[in-house]
């Protein structure tokens, strides 16, 4: 695996590369923002997850973000910081992170947050023909492929939480699903006090399924959500 990790604290960049490379993993370090930024524009098809600390000198990790996220919807964006504010985590995770993880943290944990994350993203196979896992009225998933059409075209900009948020529902239609069952669902551990996580990543997702087709994700007022595309 080949890691892009911003962070300007040597002591802690130092010391996941050594626990990185036990792994046998390579690891760019970028020491400020705009190094960050174009590290990724330069070697954006080498790197596989983006590990990336909010306070960064030159330029803000939640301006990083943004950036990075216009060049690729697809690389897992992993934050890591000593910010903890419930509005800080909705933010970042808003403009595109997968995982949000707060110092001081366990590198080991680090390390089998970012395998889970990279098994979930890196899935996609060599095959001439296309498979679908969920079909539905308007609606086709291949997880191989990691690819959504909606009306038989491709829904781009996907990012890899917004798949598995919509494969989780579209693979249930019509179940209504609890803001708390999806961060259970989706990001696989207890999300205390964030249930607007899920409602930034839908706002995201049903902007993008609007831009090729119809609206699937209904909301259900003091319960959640739930795909349907049945009548539309």
């Amino acid at each position: 695996m080949n890691i892009l990790m911003v962070e300007d604290d040597n002591s802690v960049a130092e010391m996941m590369k050594l626990f990185f490379a036990k792994e046998d993993w390579q690891v760019d370090v970028a020491l400020d923002g705009v190094a960050a930024v174009e590290m990724f524009k330069q070697k954006q098809s080498e790197y596989d997850i983006i590990t990336l600390d909010l306070n960064l000198p030159k330029k803000d990790g939640m301006e990083v973000a943004q950036e990075i996220r216009e060049v690729s919807q697809k690389i897992p964006i992993i934050i890591l910081t000593a910010r903890d504010s419930e509005s800080d985590q909705i933010l970042g995770l808003g403009i595109g992170a997968d995982e949000y993880v707060t110092k001081p943290f366990s590198p080991l944990a680090l390390i089998a947050r970012i395998k889970a994350l990279y098994r979930r993203t890196h899935l996609d196979k060599v095959d001439n023909h296309m498979h679908f896992d969920v079909v539905t009225k308007h609606l086709k998933i291949s997880k191989d492929r990691r690819e959504v059409l909606l009306n038989d075209q491709k829904v781009e900009g996907i990012t890899p939480k917004e798949f598995d948020l919509l494969l989780t529902m579209a693979q249930k239609p019509k179940q209504v699903f609890s803001r708390d069952k999806l961060l259970e669902l989706v990001w696989g551990y207890e999300f205390y006090g964030e249930e607007r996580t899920v409602d930034a990543h839908i706002k995201k997702l049903r902007q993008k399924l609007e831009q090729v087709g119809p609206q699937v994700i209904q909301t259900v007022w003091g319960v959640g959500y739930k795909f349907d595309d049945s009548e539309v």
